[in-house]
């Protein structure tokens, strides 16, 4: 709060420090965003200040007393410092949390038309399915990454699987329903336990029986033996030719 109001008396945290605060994503900075009105030239240690001739009183708010960009600025401004597809991760952590408003952004587009991270906000708004693909973690990236190189659909990503065996929903990492595939990017962390090598024995052959395919995959063959996986996945998840010769 302190840093924040040492840059301007109506100085909010912005950018990837409000998205920290609206636990949109990770702070990944090592410097505090703050963004003050008009071209203020001063400077902080410890801050990283963005001079805005846009912001408005709807664009605040105060989240644990501390004032901050509201969840659509804060999109906005993000769009301009992470990549496109943590732009999409933030997306879809937004709707998670049901804090996303579409008005809200694109009221955000009109009155910002021309910054550059309008441009990356309307390529999510056009090409990502909003709330898809809430990857948990760097190994579901990593299987994500390479199938849309492959220029796969996008799975449903840590999306549940309610069978007829009465047993309960099945979480999975990546789900393609039309094709009954389900593929897990597996990690020592998470899975090198007993019981949880057990339950995930268990999961398998629940969908096995009724019907589904699992892949079970690394982080070691995602990011070193790629090419290992592209053939299977392509195999699984692209419809053969019907011209096709058998």
């Amino acid at each position: 709060m302190a840093a924040v109001l040492a840059c301007h008396p109506v100085g909010v945290l912005s950018h990837r420090s409000a998205a920290a605060l609206l636990e949109l994503r990770d702070w990944g900075g090592t410097k505090i965003d703050v963004t003050v009105p008009g071209r203020s030239r001063r400077t902080h240690d410890g801050v990283k200040l963005h001079c805005s001739t846009t912001l408005a009183d709807k664009d605040i708010d105060v989240v644990n007393n501390i004032p901050c960009t509201t969840v659509s600025r804060t999109l906005l401004d993000l769009a301009e410092v992470i990549t496109n597809r943590q732009l999409e991760r933030a997306f879809d952590q937004a709707e998670i949390l049901e804090v996303l408003d579409l008005n809200a952004i694109q009221d955000q587009l009109a009155r910002n038309p021309t910054r550059p991270g309008a441009k990356a906000v309307r390529s999510v708004l056009d090409t990502h399915y909003i709330g898809k693909t809430p990857t948990a973690n760097d190994n579901e990236e990593a299987l994500l990454a390479i199938t849309r190189e492959l220029g796969i659909p996008d799975p449903e990503c840590n999306a549940f699987i309610i069978l007829d065996d009465g047993g309960p929903p099945i979480k999975a990492d990546a789900v393609w329903r039309d094709q009954k595939v389900v593929i897990e990017a597996d990690s020592d962390k998470w899975h090198n336990t007993r019981q949880r090598f057990e339950q995930d024995r268990v999961r398998d052959q629940r969908l096995i029986a009724a019907g589904w395919r699992i892949i079970r995959t690394t982080w070691k063959q995602m990011t070193e033996r790629p090419h290992e996986l592209r053939p299977l996945l392509l195999k699984l998840l692209v419809p053969a030719s019907p011209n096709a010769l058998g």
